[in-house]
């Protein structure tokens, strides 16, 4: 599963935008967000700064890019020592979106529930 830095980039790569071009639109030094971007910094946890990331971006809040920053955003927050499983990890944008009240796919509904059930 890509984590936020690694898909922040590859959105900010995919919109034609430097490092540098891209700091200069969300006001972020270079030098840290590079950092982000290589996970040795974690991701911001204001919905103000993800917003000005989205925006940057040309992301849509409608978008599944959009969902998809925030979710990582999220899971960058948690301590490496607390995640338990790499198929844990990779259903929590699931959980994510569920709690924020939007509806999951059946399968991944299925999927949540079967993992959750071996624990």
């Amino acid at each position: 599963m890509m984590n936020f830095g690694e898909f922040v980039r590859e959105l900010r790569l995919k919109a034609g935008l430097t490092l540098r071009r891209f700091c200069m639109l969300t006001g972020f030094d270079p030098s840290n967000w590079s950092k982000t971007e290589r996970g040795l910094l974690p991701p911001p946890n204001s919905k103000a700064v993800l917003n000005e990331i989205a925006k940057a971006l040309r992301l849509s809040e409608e978008s599944e890019d959009y969902r998809t920053l925030f979710d990582l955003a999220a899971i960058g927050q948690i301590p490496s020592h607390l995640v338990s499983s790499p198929r844990v990890m990779e259903k929590l944008p699931v959980f994510f979106r569920t709690i924020r009240g939007e509806k999951p796919t059946r399968k991944e509904l299925e999927d949540l529930i079967k993992i959750l059930r071996e624990k």
